[in-house]
């Protein structure tokens, strides 16, 4: 019989005989003492008080008081606490030990200032007690306390300090007690050690980590595990791998901290396969590591990977938390899928976390990203708390879709919520500018960010306000405004100002700009295609022969147009004449069945736009089978009815043509035609454009 069992028959006894003795009470409380059985101390306690029994000393009540507090009983604590005639210092300890446990650090702070005396004891449960809930300021305050009252700390103090002093990345203070712990020669225990070598890690000083970690005689797990997640703390992922495989040959096996840190390091590292390998390794995975690999792979570029591992974190009933969801949602965001997006929102809705704040930001995001704005702001305007993230991605998703004054009306309502914009609110607030075609808007709310909210502008502010002024004529103020930059212009100012120039036919300064985009990087295609586009449109064609010599002599490689729809949860990709699709014949048919009947509505190919010296009916064999138009044709033949917009995503910007076409297309058919490019939005609804042919 064992002895919860023979408790619980003791106390049934003690119910049947009536009043018992001191002697029986105190070896019956010492018991459930010893068995931790909470219950029948309950039932014991409720004994004494139904025949009145008050003992003469603190032995029984500090018994089942301590009891209590090991068990997280609260109330029962108290009410026990504030019955007692007698109390001692164990009695007040064990209130103590009770509230730094259940986190309660103000009613921690009462019974400690209340207590008539104060013992080692009751400075270590305090100290570990502020430590342990984030009060680190106060743990420090209670150690000086306690070396004032001239009692002495230990090694359990110390270690507790050393954590208040990380909590607060107060080295000065941690190096102090540091020196103090050499005096007390406490330096060889591995508790204190550990603490201080996690206080050097995440204070930057990782050196002087690494040195106390190669002076330890004894490590445990721990030891190392604070080794290794401070190289990754500190952005050293290559150290913290190398310092993984020291463990493995070693005698101590890595534990789940262990390898979450390892894995993270190979993210940080950019290392994705070997993050892969690690994490399919692992038997039993935790919600950590299934974290750490699905936001690793959303953060560097492989998205699809980042779906396909939330769907297996699903099935092996292991519960994402609203970090984990947003990585997902904002993958897809990326990959433009609202398929997935829509699923992902679903789950999140059965988890009961859309209304955490993350998920709903990168709900809001996702839909703007995948042309749904009435989506994102059905959401938006249901969210709970909204911060700057928030805000930023309607206002941005509105810029992005072509919903200029909505853009710039939300951000005017967020001055009115008194919240600060920062510097992504203002490129969806100047991009609003950009497409609406509000110069003066625009100059006003660029002035704005460094007069009125203390920021400064980066290089995407500038490249918005260059593209504003190029795009209404005034290429001389964006060059001016170029030159009153602080810092050099990059990559994105002469990109920017190269679009606008192919746009505008400014051959000067689109020479101008390429020249500078080829300096900073001569292996990007991109200056040269774009100038050679610029030279083909006026008809020079040595000088577009010129430019594919210079590609071709410094090896500089084409990338390639192309676009892809999304049908029945399947991506299907075409570049332009594209062959290679097992439904190409079909499809041309189609395509050519399209563009004769839009012909027959006024629509004629823009011949002028093929940037090649071929005959004109070698023009029209180019125009007609762009990458957009083989997709657009194939939406059509898989989903030929319906209301719901056929949705196509380019990797670059699509042509006039194309754009022209899909016009006539939304208006003959009926039928709404969603194009994302590079650059924006295009709905095509009755023959109109959201972009309002703002080109």
């Amino acid at each position: 019989m064992n002895s919860k069992l023979k408790l619980r028959q003791a106390i049934d006894t003690l119910y049947t005989n009536g009043p018992a003795s001191h002697e029986c009470y105190t070896r019956l409380a010492l018991e459930c003492f010893r068995a931790s059985d909470v219950d029948q101390a309950k039932r014991l306690k409720s004994h004494m008080d139904l025949h009145l029994f008050k003992p003469n000393d603190t032995f029984i009540h500090n018994r089942l008081l301590n009891l209590y507090a090991k068990s997280g009983e609260i109330s029962h604590a108290r009410k026990l606490f504030d019955e007692m005639t007698q109390r001692d210092n164990f009695s007040w300890n064990a209130m103590l030990s009770l509230y730094a446990k259940s986190g309660l650090v103000e009613d921690l702070r009462v019974i400690f200032d209340n207590m008539p005396s104060r013992d080692s004891v009751s400075y270590n449960t305090v100290i570990s007690g502020f430590a342990g809930n984030g009060r680190g300021g106060p743990a420090l305050g209670v150690f000086f306390r306690m070396q004032k009252e001239g009692l002495k700390p230990t090694e359990y103090t110390h270690v507790s300090v050393l954590n208040a002093c990380t909590q607060l990345l107060d080295l000065r203070r941690g190096k102090q007690i540091h020196g103090r712990i050499i005096i007390c020669n406490l330096g060889g225990n591995v508790f204190v050690c550990n603490a201080l070598t996690d206080l050097y890690a995440r204070c930057g000083e990782i050196d002087q980590a690494r040195r106390l970690f190669d002076r330890m005689v004894i490590r445990n797990v721990v030891t190392w595990n604070l080794m290794i997640s401070g190289y990754l703390k500190n952005r050293q992922p290559e150290k913290c791998i190398d310092l993984f495989h020291e463990m493995q040959v070693s005698n101590l096996k890595p534990d789940q901290v262990t390898v979450s840190s390892v894995l993270g390091a190979y993210i940080q590292g950019g290392y994705i396969d070997e993050a892969r390998n690690l994490f399919g390794e692992i038997r039993e995975k935790d919600e950590v590591c299934w974290t750490i690999m699905i936001v690793g792979c959303a953060q560097n570029g492989k998205e699809e990977d980042a779906l396909l591992l939330f769907s297996e974190m699903l099935l092996e009933n292991a519960r994402p938390d609203g970090y984990t969801i947003s990585s997902v949602v904002r993958s897809c965001a990326k990959l433009a899928s609202l398929y997935h997006g829509q699923v992902v929102h679903g789950k999140a809705f059965l988890m009961g976390v859309n209304d955490d704040l993350l998920v709903a930001s990168a709900l809001v995001d996702m839909y703007c990203k995948c042309g749904v704005t009435r989506d994102a702001w059905t959401i938006f305007s249901t969210m709970q708390t909204r911060n700057v993230v928030s805000w930023n991605s309607m206002i941005g998703g509105y810029a992005l879709n072509g919903q200029d004054l909505e853009a710039l009306s939300l951000y005017e309502n967020m001055l009115e919520e008194n919240l600060k914009p920062d510097s992504v609110t203002f490129v969806g607030v100047l991009s609003a500018c950009v497409h609406a075609g509000l110069v003066e808007e625009g100059k006003e709310y660029f002035c704005s960010m460094s007069d009125q909210h203390g920021l400064e502008p980066t290089p995407d502010h500038y490249a918005c306000m260059v593209n504003l002024f190029g795009r209404s004529g005034h290429m001389d103020k964006a060059v001016d405004l170029i030159s009153s930059m602080s810092q050099e212009p990059n990559s994105l100012i002469w990109t920017t100002v190269l679009s606008v120039c192919v746009m505008k036919g400014d051959i000067k300064h689109g020479e101008m700009a390429a020249r500078c985009l080829i300096e900073l990087n001569p292996f990007n295609a991109v200056p040269y295609i774009m100038l050679s586009n610029m030279y083909a449109a006026r008809g020079r064609w040595k000088d577009v022969a010129s430019i594919r010599s210079l590609m071709k002599s410094k090896h500089v490689k084409k990338f390639s147009a192309y676009s892809w729809i999304e049908i029945d949860n399947e991506v299907h990709k075409f570049v332009a004449d594209d062959r290679t699709h097992p439904d190409a014949k079909i499809i041309h048919v189609q395509l050519n069945r399209l563009i004769r009947k839009l012909q027959e509505a006024g629509f004629s190919p823009n011949t002028n736009l093929v940037l090649h010296d071929f005959g004109e009916d070698e023009k029209l064999e180019s125009i007609n089978y762009h990458s957009e138009k083989l997709a657009l044709a194939y939406g059509l033949i898989k989903k030929p009815h319906g209301v719901t917009p056929i949705r196509i995503i380019k990797n670059i910007r699509t042509c006039a043509d194309c754009h022209i076409f899909m016009k006539f297309v939304s208006n003959i058919t009926r039928r709404p035609v969603i194009l994302r490019d590079s650059n924006r939005f295009h709905h095509f609804v009755e023959g109109k454009c959201s972009c309002k042919d703002y080109w």
